[in-house]
Protein backbone atom coordinates (compact mmCIF):
# COMPACT_ATOMS: atom_id res chain seq x y z
CA UNK A 1 0.00 0.00 0.00
CA UNK A 2 1.53 3.18 -0.69
CA UNK A 3 1.08 6.55 1.92
CA UNK A 4 -0.69 8.30 -0.52
CA UNK A 5 -3.55 5.97 0.24
CA UNK A 6 -4.15 7.64 3.55
CA UNK A 7 -5.39 11.42 2.30
CA UNK A 8 -8.40 11.51 4.53
CA UNK A 9 -5.96 11.10 8.02
CA UNK A 10 -4.62 14.72 6.62
CA UNK A 11 -7.18 17.44 6.58
CA UNK A 12 -5.80 19.48 8.96
CA UNK A 13 -3.12 20.25 7.27
CA UNK A 14 -4.91 22.93 4.86
CA UNK A 15 -4.53 25.34 7.54
CA UNK A 16 -1.05 24.84 7.27
CA UNK A 17 0.91 25.16 3.76
CA UNK A 18 4.31 24.83 4.75
CA UNK A 19 3.72 21.60 6.56
CA UNK A 20 1.16 20.38 3.86
CA UNK A 21 3.88 21.20 1.29
CA UNK A 22 6.73 18.64 3.13
CA UNK A 23 4.39 16.35 4.65
CA UNK A 24 2.07 16.08 1.65
CA UNK A 25 4.65 15.05 -0.52
CA UNK A 26 5.72 12.11 1.06
CA UNK A 27 2.10 11.02 1.62
CA UNK A 28 1.35 11.11 -1.91
CA UNK A 29 5.12 8.98 -2.08
CA UNK A 30 7.10 12.11 -4.14
CA UNK A 31 9.82 12.28 -1.80
CA UNK A 32 10.71 9.70 0.71
CA UNK A 33 10.33 10.34 4.31
CA UNK A 34 12.97 12.26 6.15
CA UNK A 35 14.76 10.32 9.27
CA UNK A 36 13.28 13.13 11.83
CA UNK A 37 11.29 16.02 11.66
CA UNK A 38 10.75 19.23 13.94
CA UNK A 39 6.89 19.77 14.07
CA UNK A 40 6.85 23.99 15.33
CA UNK A 41 4.25 26.23 15.82
CA UNK A 42 1.72 28.06 18.80
CA UNK A 43 -0.40 25.23 20.76
CA UNK A 44 -3.38 24.25 19.78
CA UNK A 45 -2.50 24.22 15.87
CA UNK A 46 -3.10 20.74 15.54
CA UNK A 47 0.57 19.57 15.41
CA UNK A 48 -0.11 16.27 18.17
CA UNK A 49 -3.12 15.06 15.12
CA UNK A 50 -0.96 15.67 12.41
CA UNK A 51 2.14 13.75 14.33
CA UNK A 52 -0.33 10.95 14.71
CA UNK A 53 -1.50 11.08 11.51
CA UNK A 54 2.03 10.93 9.76
CA UNK A 55 2.94 7.67 11.78
CA UNK A 56 0.20 5.81 11.12
CA UNK A 57 0.86 6.27 7.18
CA UNK A 58 4.41 5.41 7.78
CA UNK A 59 3.92 2.39 10.00
CA UNK A 60 1.12 1.34 7.45
CA UNK A 61 2.87 1.62 4.16
CA UNK A 62 3.31 -1.84 2.91
CA UNK A 63 0.50 -3.29 5.11
CA UNK A 64 -2.03 -5.94 4.58
CA UNK A 65 -5.11 -4.28 6.38
CA UNK A 66 -3.83 -0.47 6.84
CA UNK A 67 -6.58 0.73 8.46
CA UNK A 68 -6.28 -1.51 11.43
CA UNK A 69 -3.02 0.32 11.56
CA UNK A 70 -4.36 3.64 11.71
CA UNK A 71 -6.83 2.58 14.47
CA UNK A 72 -3.96 1.53 16.75
CA UNK A 73 -1.93 4.50 15.96
CA UNK A 74 -5.09 5.79 17.00
CA UNK A 75 -5.87 4.10 20.25
CA UNK A 76 -1.76 4.06 21.17
CA UNK A 77 -1.24 0.30 20.67
CA UNK A 78 0.91 -0.44 17.59
CA UNK A 79 4.09 -1.70 18.70
CA UNK A 80 6.30 0.00 16.44
CA UNK A 81 4.84 3.53 17.87
CA UNK A 82 6.77 5.44 20.52
CA UNK A 83 4.80 8.37 22.03
CA UNK A 84 7.31 9.93 24.75
CA UNK A 85 5.84 13.56 27.21
CA UNK A 86 8.14 14.44 29.63
CA UNK A 87 7.77 13.44 33.22
CA UNK A 88 9.51 15.81 35.16
CA UNK A 89 7.87 19.05 36.23
CA UNK A 90 9.41 21.45 33.75
CA UNK A 91 11.82 19.51 32.14
CA UNK A 92 12.68 16.34 29.77
CA UNK A 93 14.32 14.04 31.64
CA UNK A 94 17.27 11.25 30.44
CA UNK A 95 14.91 8.67 31.47
CA UNK A 96 12.86 9.70 29.55
CA UNK A 97 13.96 8.93 26.49
CA UNK A 98 16.63 6.84 27.48
CA UNK A 99 15.29 3.42 26.72
CA UNK A 100 12.14 4.51 25.64
CA UNK A 101 14.16 6.57 22.25
CA UNK A 102 17.63 5.82 22.41
CA UNK A 103 17.84 2.20 23.43
CA UNK A 104 14.84 1.34 21.43
CA UNK A 105 15.39 2.79 18.26
CA UNK A 106 18.42 0.28 18.27
CA UNK A 107 15.81 -2.79 17.99
CA UNK A 108 14.07 -3.81 14.09
CA UNK A 109 10.50 -3.00 14.53
CA UNK A 110 8.04 -5.39 15.53
CA UNK A 111 5.28 -5.79 12.52
CA UNK A 112 5.73 -3.36 10.60
CA UNK A 113 8.61 -2.12 8.31
CA UNK A 114 9.11 1.31 10.13
CA UNK A 115 9.57 2.33 13.94
CA UNK A 116 7.94 5.68 14.62
CA UNK A 117 9.23 8.12 17.79
CA UNK A 118 7.30 10.88 18.91
CA UNK A 119 8.62 13.12 21.10
CA UNK A 120 6.90 16.54 23.10
CA UNK A 121 8.14 19.40 24.35
CA UNK A 122 11.43 18.91 22.57
CA UNK A 123 12.39 22.27 23.81
CA UNK A 124 12.43 21.15 27.50
CA UNK A 125 15.15 18.68 27.35
CA UNK A 126 18.08 19.26 29.66
CA UNK A 127 21.50 18.83 28.55
CA UNK A 128 22.28 15.56 29.79
CA UNK A 129 18.91 14.02 27.71
CA UNK A 130 19.66 16.25 24.25
CA UNK A 131 23.35 14.77 24.53
CA UNK A 132 21.71 11.55 24.83
CA UNK A 133 19.29 12.32 21.63
CA UNK A 134 22.08 13.48 19.53
CA UNK A 135 23.84 10.24 18.73
CA UNK A 136 20.14 8.56 17.38
CA UNK A 137 19.39 11.85 15.48
CA UNK A 138 23.02 11.73 13.96
CA UNK A 139 22.97 8.18 12.29
CA UNK A 140 19.32 6.29 13.16
CA UNK A 141 18.72 2.70 11.33
CA UNK A 142 17.30 2.94 8.07
CA UNK A 143 13.67 2.09 10.07
CA UNK A 144 13.58 4.75 12.21
CA UNK A 145 12.01 8.37 12.04
CA UNK A 146 11.42 10.34 14.66
CA UNK A 147 8.67 13.30 14.99
CA UNK A 148 9.71 15.92 17.27
CA UNK A 149 7.24 18.62 18.57
CA UNK A 150 7.51 22.34 20.28
CA UNK A 151 6.01 25.26 20.68
CA UNK A 152 8.98 27.03 21.29
CA UNK A 153 11.24 26.33 18.82
CA UNK A 154 13.83 28.95 19.60
CA UNK A 155 14.40 27.32 22.96
CA UNK A 156 15.19 23.85 21.29
CA UNK A 157 19.12 23.54 21.14
CA UNK A 158 20.93 23.85 17.81
CA UNK A 159 22.52 20.78 17.74
CA UNK A 160 18.55 18.89 17.89
CA UNK A 161 17.00 21.56 15.32
CA UNK A 162 19.88 20.95 12.98
CA UNK A 163 19.37 17.58 12.53
CA UNK A 164 15.84 17.83 11.68
CA UNK A 165 13.63 19.44 8.72
CA UNK A 166 11.61 21.56 10.38
CA UNK A 167 7.78 21.67 9.88
CA UNK A 168 5.87 25.00 10.59
CA UNK A 169 2.33 25.25 11.63
CA UNK A 170 0.78 28.47 11.54
CA UNK A 171 -1.47 30.28 14.14
CA UNK A 172 -5.18 29.21 13.31
CA UNK A 173 -7.50 32.17 12.73
CA UNK A 174 -10.16 33.43 15.00
CA UNK A 175 -12.96 32.63 12.69
CA UNK A 176 -11.93 28.53 11.78
CA UNK A 177 -11.98 28.41 15.18
CA UNK A 178 -14.65 30.16 15.94
CA UNK A 179 -17.06 28.31 13.32
CA UNK A 180 -15.17 24.62 14.68
CA UNK A 181 -16.43 25.59 18.17
CA UNK A 182 -20.07 25.65 17.03
CA UNK A 183 -19.76 22.85 14.84
CA UNK A 184 -18.47 20.92 17.38
CA UNK A 185 -20.54 21.54 20.29
CA UNK A 186 -24.09 21.04 21.27
CA UNK A 187 -27.00 22.84 19.12
CA UNK A 188 -28.21 26.34 20.68
CA UNK A 189 -25.50 25.72 23.31
CA UNK A 190 -22.60 28.27 22.40
CA UNK A 191 -23.80 31.46 20.88
CA UNK A 192 -21.38 33.08 17.67
CA UNK A 193 -20.82 36.04 20.25
CA UNK A 194 -18.83 33.89 23.04
CA UNK A 195 -17.50 31.61 20.82
CA UNK A 196 -15.92 34.51 18.69
CA UNK A 197 -15.08 35.40 22.31
CA UNK A 198 -13.27 32.13 22.69
CA UNK A 199 -11.47 32.04 19.72
CA UNK A 200 -9.93 35.59 19.89
CA UNK A 201 -9.01 35.03 23.48
CA UNK A 202 -7.08 31.82 22.69
CA UNK A 203 -4.81 33.54 20.25
CA UNK A 204 -4.67 30.75 17.74
CA UNK A 205 -4.84 27.99 19.92
CA UNK A 206 -7.60 25.74 19.08
CA UNK A 207 -7.56 23.49 22.17
CA UNK A 208 -7.34 26.75 24.38
CA UNK A 209 -10.54 28.35 22.79
CA UNK A 210 -12.12 24.71 23.23
CA UNK A 211 -10.91 24.71 26.98
CA UNK A 212 -12.72 28.62 27.47
CA UNK A 213 -16.15 26.94 26.12
CA UNK A 214 -16.50 24.59 28.25
CA UNK A 215 -17.73 24.73 31.69
CA UNK A 216 -14.26 24.35 33.29
CA UNK A 217 -13.00 26.85 30.96
CA UNK A 218 -15.84 29.79 31.74
CA UNK A 219 -15.24 29.11 35.19
CA UNK A 220 -11.49 29.76 35.01
CA UNK A 221 -11.86 32.66 32.87
CA UNK A 222 -14.95 34.09 35.41
CA UNK A 223 -12.24 34.10 38.19
CA UNK A 224 -9.53 35.56 36.12
CA UNK A 225 -11.71 38.60 35.21
CA UNK A 226 -13.20 39.17 38.82
CA UNK A 227 -9.58 38.54 40.29
CA UNK A 228 -8.10 41.45 37.96
CA UNK A 229 -11.07 43.81 38.29
CA UNK A 230 -11.41 43.61 41.82
CA UNK A 231 -7.67 43.93 42.07
CA UNK A 232 -7.17 47.12 39.74
CA UNK A 233 -9.77 49.00 41.81
CA UNK A 234 -8.69 47.71 45.01
CA UNK A 235 -11.21 45.57 46.70
CA UNK A 236 -8.53 43.00 47.68
CA UNK A 237 -10.44 42.29 51.44
CA UNK A 238 -12.24 39.94 49.58
CA UNK A 239 -8.96 38.14 48.26
CA UNK A 240 -10.10 37.38 44.70
CA UNK A 241 -6.49 35.01 44.17
CA UNK A 242 -8.24 32.31 46.33
CA UNK A 243 -10.63 30.89 43.73
CA UNK A 244 -8.04 30.88 41.04
CA UNK A 245 -5.73 28.32 43.68
CA UNK A 246 -8.86 26.32 43.78
CA UNK A 247 -9.68 26.18 40.06
CA UNK A 248 -6.05 25.28 39.58
CA UNK A 249 -5.73 22.71 42.47
CA UNK A 250 -8.85 21.09 40.62
CA UNK A 251 -6.98 21.19 37.38
CA UNK A 252 -3.91 19.45 38.75
CA UNK A 253 -5.99 17.24 40.66
CA UNK A 254 -8.04 15.69 37.38
CA UNK A 255 -4.24 15.55 35.40
CA UNK A 256 -3.13 13.38 38.16
CA UNK A 257 -5.92 10.79 38.46
CA UNK A 258 -5.92 10.72 34.59
CA UNK A 259 -2.18 9.93 35.03
CA UNK A 260 -2.73 7.36 37.49
CA UNK A 261 -5.62 5.60 35.30
CA UNK A 262 -2.85 5.31 32.65
CA UNK A 263 -0.05 4.18 34.98
CA UNK A 264 -2.61 1.46 35.92
CA UNK A 265 -3.17 0.23 32.50
CA UNK A 266 0.66 0.49 32.02
CA UNK A 267 1.45 -1.73 34.76
CA UNK A 268 -0.99 -4.69 33.54
CA UNK A 269 0.95 -4.96 30.39
CA UNK A 270 4.25 -5.25 32.35
CA UNK A 271 6.34 -8.53 33.35
CA UNK A 272 5.81 -8.90 37.42
CA UNK A 273 9.86 -8.11 38.40
CA UNK A 274 8.91 -4.67 36.13
CA UNK A 275 5.89 -3.92 38.29
CA UNK A 276 6.90 -2.79 41.67
CA UNK A 277 9.89 -0.21 40.14
CA UNK A 278 6.84 1.44 38.30
CA UNK A 279 4.55 1.73 41.13
CA UNK A 280 7.26 3.38 43.10
CA UNK A 281 8.09 5.75 40.37
CA UNK A 282 3.66 6.08 39.86
CA UNK A 283 3.77 8.41 42.83
CA UNK A 284 6.96 10.90 41.71
CA UNK A 285 5.01 11.21 38.40
CA UNK A 286 1.41 12.22 39.45
CA UNK A 287 3.22 14.95 41.65
CA UNK A 288 4.74 15.82 38.40
CA UNK A 289 1.96 15.95 36.27
CA UNK A 290 -0.47 17.42 38.73
CA UNK A 291 2.26 20.80 39.09
CA UNK A 292 2.45 20.66 35.25
CA UNK A 293 -1.43 21.28 34.68
CA UNK A 294 -1.76 23.61 38.13
CA UNK A 295 0.95 25.68 37.41
CA UNK A 296 -0.88 25.61 33.67
CA UNK A 297 -3.85 26.29 34.81
CA UNK A 298 -2.78 29.33 36.47
CA UNK A 299 -0.54 30.89 33.46
CA UNK A 300 -3.94 30.23 31.51
CA UNK A 301 -5.55 32.38 34.31
CA UNK A 302 -3.14 35.20 34.11
CA UNK A 303 -2.92 35.42 30.72
CA UNK A 304 -6.58 36.05 30.76
CA UNK A 305 -6.13 38.61 33.16
CA UNK A 306 -3.74 40.17 31.48
CA UNK A 307 -5.89 39.98 27.87
CA UNK A 308 -8.35 41.79 30.30
CA UNK A 309 -6.23 44.82 31.04
CA UNK A 310 -5.02 45.21 27.24
CA UNK A 311 -8.85 44.86 26.04
CA UNK A 312 -9.61 47.76 28.58
CA UNK A 313 -6.59 49.55 27.20
CA UNK A 314 -7.73 49.57 24.02
CA UNK A 315 -11.30 50.68 24.97
CA UNK A 316 -9.84 53.24 26.63
CA UNK A 317 -7.99 54.44 23.67
CA UNK A 318 -10.49 54.22 21.43
CA UNK A 319 -9.69 51.18 19.57
CA UNK A 320 -12.95 48.67 20.59
CA UNK A 321 -12.60 46.59 17.58
CA UNK A 322 -9.23 44.89 18.51
CA UNK A 323 -10.49 43.77 21.69
CA UNK A 324 -10.51 39.79 22.16
CA UNK A 325 -13.43 40.02 25.03
CA UNK A 326 -16.18 40.33 23.05
CA UNK A 327 -18.70 38.96 25.00
CA UNK A 328 -17.58 41.39 27.75
CA UNK A 329 -17.63 45.05 25.77
CA UNK A 330 -20.01 46.79 28.95
CA UNK A 331 -17.22 45.42 31.60
CA UNK A 332 -14.24 46.53 29.39
CA UNK A 333 -15.84 50.28 29.00
CA UNK A 334 -16.90 50.58 32.51
CA UNK A 335 -13.19 49.76 33.77
CA UNK A 336 -11.53 51.81 31.03
CA UNK A 337 -13.90 54.68 32.78
CA UNK A 338 -12.01 53.98 35.63
CA UNK A 339 -8.35 53.52 35.30
CA UNK A 340 -5.40 55.53 33.57
CA UNK A 341 -3.51 54.44 30.52
CA UNK A 342 -0.66 54.46 32.74
CA UNK A 343 -2.33 52.19 35.56
CA UNK A 344 -3.41 49.52 32.79
CA UNK A 345 -0.06 49.63 31.40
CA UNK A 346 1.74 48.95 34.53
CA UNK A 347 -0.86 45.94 34.89
CA UNK A 348 0.07 44.34 32.18
CA UNK A 349 3.48 44.27 32.87
CA UNK A 350 3.14 43.54 36.68
CA UNK A 351 0.90 40.09 35.45
CA UNK A 352 3.72 39.32 32.80
CA UNK A 353 6.26 39.75 35.37
CA UNK A 354 4.42 37.22 37.52
CA UNK A 355 3.75 34.68 34.75
CA UNK A 356 7.55 34.63 34.28
CA UNK A 357 7.61 34.07 38.35
CA UNK A 358 5.33 31.38 38.83
CA UNK A 359 7.19 29.45 36.09
CA UNK A 360 10.50 29.71 38.80
CA UNK A 361 8.47 27.60 41.24
CA UNK A 362 8.08 30.24 43.45
CA UNK A 363 5.13 30.36 46.25
CA UNK A 364 1.49 30.37 43.81
CA UNK A 365 -0.17 31.77 46.60
CA UNK A 366 2.07 34.84 47.92
CA UNK A 367 2.75 35.30 44.44
CA UNK A 368 -1.10 35.91 43.21
CA UNK A 369 -1.58 38.00 46.27
CA UNK A 370 1.09 40.47 45.85
CA UNK A 371 0.30 40.74 42.12
CA UNK A 372 -3.25 41.40 43.39
CA UNK A 373 -1.80 44.21 46.08
CA UNK A 374 0.30 45.62 43.34
CA UNK A 375 -2.30 46.34 40.42
CA UNK A 376 -4.50 47.75 43.11
CA UNK A 377 -1.32 50.40 44.72
CA UNK A 378 -2.35 53.32 42.10
CA UNK A 379 -6.38 52.99 42.37
CA UNK A 380 -6.49 56.11 44.09
CA UNK A 381 -4.53 58.39 41.51
CA UNK A 382 -6.53 56.68 38.70
CA UNK A 383 -9.57 58.35 37.21
CA UNK A 384 -13.08 56.71 38.48
CA UNK A 385 -16.08 55.92 36.46
CA UNK A 386 -17.67 58.64 35.00
CA UNK A 387 -14.79 61.39 34.76
CA UNK A 388 -13.28 62.37 32.02
CA UNK A 389 -10.75 60.25 30.01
Amino acid sequence: MALADLPAAFEGLDAHPHARALLGSVVAGTHPPSHAYLFHGPPGTGKRTIARAFAAALLAEGADDPQAVSDRVARGTHPDLTWVTPSGAAEMLVSDIDQSVVAAAARTPFEAARRVFVIEDVDTLNDQAANRMLKTLEEPPAFVHLLLLTTRPGEVMPTIASRCQLVRFDPLAPDRIAADLIAGGDPGGLDDLHARACARLALGDASRAALLASEEGEALRESAEAFVRLSISGETGERPWTRLLELARAAGARAGEQATQAIAGELELLPARERKRHEREAGDTRRRVERRARTAALDLALALAELWLRDTLCVREGAPELIHALDRRAELEHDAAACSVERLRAGIGQIADTRLRLALNVSEELALEALAYRLGAGQASGPRSGSSP
